[in-house]
């Protein structure tokens, strides 16, 4: 039961705020990193594209978006570098839309700051109370817990 100190809301709040905390601090570095123009948004987009390539409504199906909310973003990230369109080989009807150097660039630099601002964090509170909240966390969670479907449900 939740006491006046500790109220119910405050869990998630603090859940949130840790997670911000760690992508404006990804963020920052990135922009250190060559990539300022990248936007947290655009991490779920780039993990959706993933290394094959997709249709932009099957990105917005990937993003819980919709297929001209996907494509917007994806002409954002076409005229940063970090999205091409290519014909499909499979179909000269569609268009897939796949990551550039850079942005793939923009994901291995993500996954390396990850796991600085990860030890970081354990530098500060403890290593094994880190890996104690990633695992009080991953029995709370469902077992599917990384979705991509945030920016349409946090949107929607």
């Amino acid at each position: 039961m939740a006491t006046s100190d500790r109220p119910g809301f405050a869990l998630p709040l603090l859940l949130l705020a840790g997670f911000r905390t760690l992508i404006d601090d990804l963020h920052a570095e990135l922009a250190r990193q060559g990539h300022p123009e990248l936007r947290p948004a655009h991490g779920f987009v780039l993990q959706a594209v993933g290394a094959g390539g997709i249709t932009a409504s099957d990105l917005g199906q990937r993003l819980g978006v919709s297929k001209q909310a996907a494509g917007k973003t994806v002409d954002r990230l076409v005229v940063l570098g970090y999205l091409e369109r290519v014909d499909d080989p499979a179909d000269a009807r569609r268009k897939l839309v796949r990551m550039t150097d850079k942005g793939l660039d923009g994901l291995r630099r993500s996954a390396v700051v990850f796991d600085q601002l990860r030890d970081r964090w354990a530098a500060t509170l403890g290593a094994d109370r880190v890996a104690a909240i990633e695992d009080d966390l991953r029995r709370m969670v469902p077992a599917e817990f990384f979705r991509l479907d945030v920016p349409g449900w946090f949107g929607g």
